[in-house]
C-alpha cells in the first residue's frame, strides 16, 4: 500500500495494538480504523465544516482523548482559516467510547486487558466524508495553496475480499499472540472476512440468531486447532446509534446489556 494523505497533509498511518504483551483477556475485531475529526472555520470565523477527517486516530479504538492537541498541530494557510476541535466532543472517538461502555464493560473486561484489531488497520473515507471533502477541499484550493491532495481511499468491501487470503492469517497471528481465549466480533464483516475462513457455518451476524435469546451468546469455535469462546455482537455504530444505524440490532444490543 502506497502513501495516502488526509486534507491538509497528514499522512495515513497504520493503527494497531501497541501493548503486545500476552495474556490478554479478550480479543476484539472491528472493521477499519477511525480518524481524528476537526472543525474547519474560515478566515472570517464562519464554520465551513463541522467535522473533517484530518489525521489517523492516535490509537486503535481511540476514545477522543487529546483531540484538541492533535488538531492544533495541523497548521493550514491563514487565508483558509483554522482547524479546531469540533463543538460536539463525541464526534471524535465515538466507536472507542462505545467499545468501552457498551461492549467491554458489560462483559466485565477492561481495555488494558484487551487486544484490539481491525480488518483494515488504516482509516477509510465513508460516503458522507467523501462528499464533504469534494465540496470544501477542492482542487482549486489545493492548487492555489500548494496543498496535498486528499487521497485517503474510500471504504469498499471489495478491499476486504482482496486482502482476505493473507489478512485473516495476520489477524490469526495477532489473536494467538494475545493469548486471549475470548473473541468479540463487531458486526457482519469480521464474521465474513475472518471467522468464515475457519468455520463455514457463519457468514454474517444474523447466522448466530436475531432474537434476545440468541444475540450475544458465546459459541465454542475452533480456529487453527485451538478452541475459543466467540461472542458475535453488532457494530459499535448500531450499539451507540451513530449515524446511519440498524434499529433492530441496536434494540437487541440494549436488551443484551440489560440482561448480561
Amino acid at each position: 500500500m502506497g502513501d495516502f494523505y488526509f486534507p491538509f497533509g497528514n499522512k495515513l498511518e497504520k493503527v494497531k495494538q501497541t501493548d503486545t504483551t500476552p495474556n490478554k483477556d479478550v480479543f476484539v475485531l472491528g472493521v477499519y480504523a477511525s480518524a481524528v475529526h476537526a472543525r474547519w472555520v474560515d478566515a472570517e470565523g464562519n464554520e465551513k465544516v463541522k467535522a473533517l477527517a484530518v489525521a489517523s486516530e492516535p490509537c486503535i479504538f481511540w476514545n477522543g482523548d487529546d483531540a484538541e492537541k492533535i488538531i492544533s498541530s495541523i497548521i493550514i494557510p491563514k487565508e483558509l482559516g483554522k482547524l479546531e476541535a469540533p463543538k460536539v466532543k463525541s464526534l471524535n472517538g465515538p466507536s472507542g467510547v462505545a467499545l468501552d461502555e457498551l461492549f467491554l464493560k458489560p462483559l466485565g473486561y477492561k481495555r488494558e486487558k484487551a487486544w484490539l484489531c481491525d480488518l483494515l488497520p488504516e482509516s477509510r473515507v465513508n460516503v458522507q466524508q467523501r462528499k464533504v471533502i469534494e465540496k470544501y477541499y477542492t482542487n482549486d484550493i489545493i492548487k492555489k495553496f500548494n496543498l496535498s491532495p486528499a487521497s485517503i481511499p474510500d471504504f469498499n468491501e471489495n478491499e476486504l475480499e482482496q486482502n482476505a487470503p493473507t489478512r485473516h492469517l495476520d489477524i490469526l497471528n495477532e489473536l494467538e499472540s494475545s493469548g486471549a481465549k475470548m473473541i468479540i466480533l463487531l458486526g457482519d464483516l469480521p464474521i465474513r472476512w475472518f471467522l468464515y475462513f475457519f468455520d463455514k457455518r457463519y457468514k454474517k451476524l444474523s447466522d448466530f440468531g436475531t432474537t434476545p435469546e440468541t444475540y450475544g451468546k458465546r459459541h465454542k469455535i475452533t480456529l487453527n486447532g485451538k478452541e475459543y469462546s466467540v461472542c458475535p455482537l453488532c457494530h459499535p455504530r448500531n450499539a451507540a446509534r451513530l449515524g446511519t444505524f440498524s434499529k433492530e440490532w441496536s434494540n437487541l444490543h440494549n436488551q443484551w446489556i440489560k440482561h448480561n
